[in-house]
């Protein structure tokens, strides 16, 4: 069996189409959707992510800032930063940008951005209303996935539903979205009793541990749908050659770049998979829409 492959860039370009007409009625109405992203000191996986987000802005029509304090900023000074944006009228969605540098209470400030502009989904308020089934900004990773199984006709009314990971960003909201599409959820983590054995028994597998390949091909039941969350850099060419070895042209990219990315789930799932998700071009580019249409979703509320 070879898997179908639910391709995240495809369904993405369907979000920006449908945001891009959105977006057109907004502004006849005098409002421009803008989101302010706020990128603490010099890492540079962040600078990549903030630049996409940027850039994703740009492609339809959003205003968008980006605010750059230094490595040193201060809790105080990131809050005050935050209160600022939330009183902006222009200001529809606020991202902060993860990790913050050590000195910096991530919760207090994350906490600080208005549940109103709460973009990324993060917020107390946010979790707590996706809780009890009440109209939310939701997190974008977890939002993105439903997108896939929901454009690719994935069942999940009645389906028994595996997470793996059980992180406040990705696992408990995504937990919570597939319950309330009805599927039958087991949330899995370091301390699940044979984890494989519970991982075989689902219909729909959504794999969000930051383990690189961890998930093997027979811990998937024939004919199940894997949606794959994890981005994870190899370097090592032994790890590599064993990763990609029924896969010889991301082998080959591997030879001349050094590095590649893998998922969660070991490349060969696909050969057991009904549906399967790439890494890369499969979840990540549904984070970046999602954070774009809870942007649009603010604005409309600006308008209310």
């Amino acid at each position: 069996m070879s898997a179908r492959i639910l391709d995240g860039n495809a369904i993405r370009d369907q979000i920006f189409a449908e945001l891009g007409a959105d977006i057109a009625e907004l502004r006849a109405a005098g409002v421009r959707p803008g989101l302010a992203a706020v990128l603490v000191g010099d890492n540079p996986a962040s600078q990549v992510y903030v630049r996409s987000k940027i850039a994703a802005c740009e492609k339809l029509g959003l205003a968008s800032w980006r605010f750059t304090p230094p490595e040193s900023a201060s809790t105080a000074s990131l809050l005050a930063l935050v209160a600022e944006l939330n009183a902006r009228d222009d200001v529809d969605g606020i991202l902060v940008q993860l990790p913050l540098p050590p000195q910096v209470d991530a919760k207090r400030v994350l906490e600080s951005v208005d549940p109103a502009k709460d973009v990324d989904g993060f917020h107390p308020v946010s979790l707590g209303r996706l809780v009890t089934g009440r109209p939310s900004l939701v997190a974008c990773t977890p939002l993105g996935v439903m997108e896939i199984l929901r454009r690719s006709a994935i069942p999940l009314e009645g389906a028994n539903a595996v997470v793996l990971g059980r992180s406040d960003i990705v696992g408990k909201p995504m937990a919570l979205l597939l319950m309330h599409a009805n599927a039958t959820v087991t949330i899995c983590h370091s301390k699940t009793r044979d984890l494989p054995g519970v991982v075989r028994g689902a219909d729909v597998v959504i794999a969000a541990l930051g383990r690189p390949a961890m998930v093997a091909p027979d811990w998937v039941r024939p004919g199940a749908t894997v949606i794959d969350v994890g981005i994870n850099r190899v370097t090592d060419a032994a790890q590599a050659e064993r990763l990609f070895a029924k896969f010889p042209a991301r082998l080959e990219q591997f030879r001349q770049k050094g590095s590649a990315l893998v998922g969660d789930v070991h490349p060969d799932a696909a050969e057991v998979a009904g549906a399967i998700t790439p890494v890369p071009g499969g979840v990540g580019p549904l984070t970046i829409a999602m954070l774009m249409a809870n942007t649009v979703e603010s604005a409309h509320r600006r308008l209310e």
